[in-house]
């Protein structure tokens, strides 16, 4: 058992002070100024310091005293094979929304594990409940005070919170954010919204209350809750519709307005989900103040746009120049780059969600009207898995793809966003590889990352160097799914 709690080390950032001292994979972490190191909790903060005193085993078992002079808060470059530096902690709550629940049977191991650490958050951004924190965590937050703490509050009624979270301690927990914010800790908050149940009245209480700990509690997202096709025996949740969509925007804009007069910020986010859903525009990029709520869903859509109409200005071209600006010279790295003209365009194909579809449809011919040598398809693929209402790429399984593209013409490559895959690896949700994939539809897969800039240079066939791997190789990116407890 001691053994497996041995901090590890598994890389060492080139050119790194840890690098510097002759660290290697396989090394192991002792202590830190003569402390051992409980978890990465302990370790963030006691690095923090400008001098360091270092105990390492090496793999031979001889040990190394190593005295380090640093600036204050400089990292060393070390990753651990446990990225927790400890045993990871199991959710203990009954969420009738949970996403896990909702998975079918017969799926990997490792994709029903439910989380709900608060030391996740600050290595991964996961939202916590906060139900699963002692206050010997509490207490080492405030005494580190590592920040910023992201919490799914879902609501504000501490009876409701616990009928929701089905744990009789989740009304009781919100007061840990209490303790955050007299200690001035940095927060970010979530409410995955259930119809019928935390919405309407109780949103709006709730959202009340949260603006009470601004500034520390610098926002809050709502995003709506997903429901699988395998829900059999759960609590039963009912889909939110168009017109219930323009009601929870309704509310959350007249919130923005309010708190933006009193406090200079919007606070109080709507996933991008939501104005999709209601068929209305979503809002400009001030609205999002820095996009804080990002990687849950809140923004993406406008800075996606925002990217690529920054990258298709660079591609202006002498012949078809944007009206309020003047054409670059044709000398310039970006027109030597663009494809050149050929008797075939050249055909590429992008598969995603139903939701992002449309998006991706018009950046798709944004790119074709300036660039003409470049043919773009875009396919929605439904989510059969686990089911129509799972609308989002990142849910999308390599069978799903495999079915609804099999037999088209996808030209020279298939792009797919990151987020279909799993962390550090080219699988799909369905241990189905990138490479299975390509095998069987008999065309090269492009891995993309989730960013504007990253979708034209695919397109273009460009900045593969700065792509994640092709096929079978790896790549870089967020896990695809995640409990939101």
């Amino acid at each position: 058992m001691k053994k497996e709690r041995e901090h590890v080390i598994k890389t060492v950032e080139p050119g790194s002070i840890a690098e510097e001292l002759e660290l290697a994979p396989g090394d192991v972490l002792v202590s830190v100024n003569g402390q051992p190191v409980r978890d990465v909790l302990d370790y963030h903060y006691l690095i923090n310091e400008e001098y360091l005193e270092l105990l390492v085993r090496k793999p031979d078992g001889e040990e190394w005293e190593l005295e380090i002079e640093k600036e204050y808060e400089d990292d060393l470059g070390i990753e651990f094979e446990n990225g927790l530096m400890d045993d990871y902690r199991s959710c203990s709550n009954k969420c009738i929304f949970c996403f896990i629940d909702q998975l079918p049977e017969g799926m990997r191991d490792t994709l029903y594990f439910k989380d709900d650490d608060s030391r996740l958050s600050f290595l991964q951004g996961n939202y916590v409940t906060l139900t699963n924190m002692s206050d010997e965590d509490v207490e080492r937050i405030i005494t580190y005070h590592l920040e910023p703490i992201n919490i799914s509050f879902h609501t504000m009624n501490p009876e409701l919170r616990c009928r929701m979270l089905h744990n009789r301690f989740a009304g009781e927990a919100l007061k840990k954010a209490d303790r955050f914010f007299e200690a001035g800790v940095a927060m970010n908050g979530q409410i995955v919204l259930c119809k019928g149940i935390n919405d309407g009245r109780e949103l709006e209480a709730s959202i009340e209350k949260l603006s009470g700990y601004l500034p520390y509690l610098q926002s809050v997202s709502v995003v709506p809750v997903g429901l699988t096709s395998h829900r059999e025996g759960l609590y039963p949740l009912e889909p939110f519709t168009k017109e219930d969509a323009r009601g929870v925007l309704e509310l959350i804009h007249r919130w923005q307005e309010k708190l933006y007069r009193e406090h200079g910020t919007h606070f109080i986010h709507a996933g991008d989900e939501w104005y999709l859903l209601a068929e209305q525009e979503i809002p400009e990029a001030e609205s999002y103040d820095g996009y804080l709520q990002l990687e849950n869903g809140v923004g993406m859509v406008r800075l996606f746009r925002e990217e690529i109409r920054e990258e298709l200005e660079k591609l202006r071209t002498p012949e078809n120049p944007k009206k309020q600006n003047e054409p670059e010279k044709a000398g310039t790295p970006e027109y030597r780059n663009m494809p050149q003209a050929s008797k075939e365009p050249r055909l590429v194909t992008i598969a995603t969600g139903k939701l992002a579809a449309p998006i991706l449809r018009e950046a798709a011919e944004q790119i074709e009207e300036q660039v003409p040598e470049i043919r773009v398809q875009v396919i929605g693929i439904e989510n059969r898995f686990f089911g129509e209402r799972i609308t989002v790429a990142g849910l999308l399984t390599g069978q799903d793809l495999k079915e609804q593209l099999s037999g088209r013409n996808l030209g020279e490559e298939l792009l797919l966003t990151e987020n279909m895959f799993r962390d550090g690896e080219d699988v799909f949700l369905d241990d189905m590889t990138a490479a299975e994939l390509s095998g069987a539809l008999q065309v090269p897969i492009t891995i993309v990352k989730s960013d504007g800039k990253a979708f034209l240079e695919a397109v273009l066939g460009r900045g593969k160097d700065e792509q994640p791997e092709r096929t079978g190789t790896g790549r870089r990116g967020k896990q695809p799914y995640e409990h939101r407890p």
